[in-house]
């Protein structure tokens, strides 16, 4: 700049706040040398920027980002208060931090007036001038390494997808198989990205920092979303929803046995009974038959009516799931003709139940939406589950041929000749249990 222009231009006016007495003084001999920058006060935490700017109304702030009295982001917080009151007031945010995402919060808000320039390279030529010069008529600048780290894609994108993986709650067989290595080698790289992150956090690197943020986050919101599943869904399913990462609408074909409970005469019954008294007995009633459901690990399905649905053999695999249903049926007339003693004795009228089971062939599946979900299995199996319950009267058991097939040993049961069911073109074989007299 000329002499004559030095004489008429007013020059621009320049605040300066960093915490650190010896990079303040250094940033104010730095700006000393150009004759159309004039420092018009200095600050050293938060509330001297704020109150200071707001008294000498500089054109340019130059500020760190961490100041007391937290050390967070104190620096760009008071420039962008300051900016709300002054919106021509132009920022230099000086840091020691090469990690974007300083620089995207700068920015977030727009990039006119703003630069973002790294402390150790502002004494490289007229960096630091330049950039005041900028942002004082509403322009911007970056620090080149600032800008190729923001269009550069992550050199450790294979540590970022572990990282996800392990927020994700995946075991360490279900880490190798997506990876595509051996147990062994990815306990390993998961074991080396730890420890890493723990020697990034220890010299408090701001990229480990976050990455350990954004991984808290991650298992704070698997958490939350599990809570809810918990609320909606089987415990069983949950878990296989965590550890295989299922979404809505996914499918998987499983041979299962299915078994469909229902109260003979159950309209009957509610004719006569007081309402209130029928709830609290269907109540007791659906909760004792989960007991044995659940036992023999089988997943309760749905409540249908008077009626009770469950499987065996998903949502995990179960090679004597024939075998565990009719286990459970028995347990359930057993636990009926209890729960039955005790409401004769309250002079409650006895609930009386019939059991079909089917094995086959099903789709199971997670439907609805994020607020209601349903797990269900689908197919020809699931009706003739509710078939054969039609065929079986009080006290007794009605299995398909393939669950007796599939049972592997053989039990004493009457076989049914071959009928006509609902919804299939075919006779259909059967055999029925009777379990003892009902309410015995």
């Amino acid at each position: 700049m000329d002499q004559a222009a030095a004489l008429t231009d007013p020059g621009i006016t320049v605040f300066l706040a960093d915490d650190n007495l010896l990079v303040r003084e250094g940033v104010r001999a730095l700006l000393a040398i150009e004759p159309d920058l004039e420092v018009v006060g200095t600050a050293a935490d938060y509330d001297q920027l704020i109150d200071g700017a707001e008294a000498v109304a500089p054109q340019v702030i130059v500020t760190d980002i961490r100041m007391p009295p937290a050390f967070q982001r104190e620096g760009i917080d008071a420039a962008k208060q300051v900016r709300k009151r002054h919106p021509g007031t132009g920022v230099v945010v000086l840091s020691q931090y090469d990690d974007p995402e300083y620089a995207i919060s700068l920015l977030r808000e727009g990039s006119q007036g703003y630069a973002y320039l790294l402390k150790d390279r502002v004494d490289q030529g007229e960096q630091l001038a330049r950039a005041v010069r900028a942002v004082a008529v509403g322009g911007s600048m970056l620090d080149p390494a600032i800008a190729q780290a923001l269009v550069t894609p992550v050199s450790d994108a294979d540590e970022e997808q572990l990282l996800q993986l392990v927020a994700e709650g995946r075991p360490i067989k279900a880490i190798a198989a997506s990876r595509r290595t051996t147990p062994a080698a990815a306990s390993a790289a998961v074991e080396g990205l730890f420890l890493k992150l723990a020697q990034q956090a220890t010299a408090r690197t701001d990229g480990a920092l976050r990455r350990l943020r954004l991984l808290h986050q991650a298992i704070v919101d698997r958490e939350e979303q599990s809570e809810t599943l918990s609320r909606l869904l089987p415990a069983a399913v949950v878990e296989k929803l965590r550890g295989q990462g299922r979404r809505i609408g996914d499918s998987e074909r499983l041979v299962v046995t299915v078994l469909l409970s229902d109260i003979r005469g159950y309209s009957t019954i509610a004719e006569d009974a007081d309402p209130t008294r029928l709830a609290a007995q269907l109540s007791e009633h659906r909760a004792e038959m989960c007991k044995p459901i659940m036992a023999a690990d089988g997943t309760v399905m749905a409540f249908i009516g008077d009626a009770v649905m469950a499987v065996f053999g998903a949502p995990f695999p179960q090679p004597d799931h024939a075998a565990r249903a009719l286990q459970t049926a028995r347990a359930m007339h057993a636990t009926q003709d209890e729960l039955n003693r005790r409401w004769r004795a309250a002079s409650l009228p006895p609930f009386h139940i019939g059991i079909g089971l089917s094995t086959g062939e099903v789709a199971a599946a997670l439907l609805g939406s994020e607020e209601r979900l349903e797990y269900t299995v689908v197919g020809d199996t699931v009706n003739l589950a509710q078939r054969l319950q039609q065929w079986a009267g009080p006290g007794q058991i009605v299995l398909s041929e393939p669950t007796w097939a599939a049972l592997g040993t053989a039990v004493d049961a009457e076989h049914l000749p071959p009928a006509q069911v609902k919804g299939r073109s075919a006779a259909v074989g059967a055999y029925r249990i009777t379990t003892g007299p009902p309410g015995g």
